[in-house]
């Protein structure tokens, strides 16, 4: 079963297998992800660690799912993952976390995320060509979808189209646990 590893030279060089991978030059991806040429380069030779954001721009632009720019596809029939070896991933700021429940590059990803007091899951709403649910296992979560609304308390559940605008926001004073099912995992 392959290991995730977040150091940042592994993040790189995934990232620039992948491009190469595509044939994609350095400038093409930049474009695609728009960020600078610069900030490509010093990621992939694992000088720059990018943000939650950036990341999700890379793996958008490669047309992979985020969190396989962390570790080689996991193609084992039955595969366990350990808490402890959960590969994380959190925003520049603090205001969310997800570690990566399911394995590898499956048809389902599986995360569970804690989101802070005050936080949001991005700045503003995004979409990526998916299906998503989303179950509160603790405190109360607000799920933004195409301009509405739905709060959602401990044990309740919401399912959308990610193709949809969509983010999470905490407007809780505790933080607030859930678990994400996207298929097919994607950016």
């Amino acid at each position: 079963m392959a290991v995730a590893d977040s150091r940042p030279e592994v993040l790189g060089e995934r990232i620039r297998q992948i491009r190469t991978a595509k044939s994609l030059s350095i400038r093409e991806l930049a474009e695609r992800a728009e960020v600078s040429t610069g900030l490509i380069s010093q990621v992939e030779r694992g000088i720059t660690e990018p943000s939650l954001q950036t990341t999700r721009a890379l793996a958008k632009a490669l047309q992979t799912p985020l969190f396989d720019l962390f570790a080689e596809p996991d193609r084992a029939e039955v595969a366990v993952v350990r808490k402890a070896r959960r590969l994380r991933q959190q925003s520049p700021h603090g205001e969310i976390s997800y570690e990566r429940v399911s394995p590898g590059s499956g048809r389902l990803e599986l995360l569970e995320g804690t989101l802070k007091p005050g936080g949001v899951s991005s700045e503003e709403p995004w979409t990526h060509p998916s299906e998503e649910c989303v179950v509160v296992t603790e405190g109360e979560l607000v799920v933004e979808v195409d301009g509405a609304e739905h709060r959602l308390s401990a044990g309740d559940s919401c399912y959308f189209d990610s193709r949809l605008p969509h983010r999470y926001r905490n407007d809780g004073t505790g933080p607030v646990t859930f678990f994400a099912a996207i298929t097919p995992p994607s950016y």
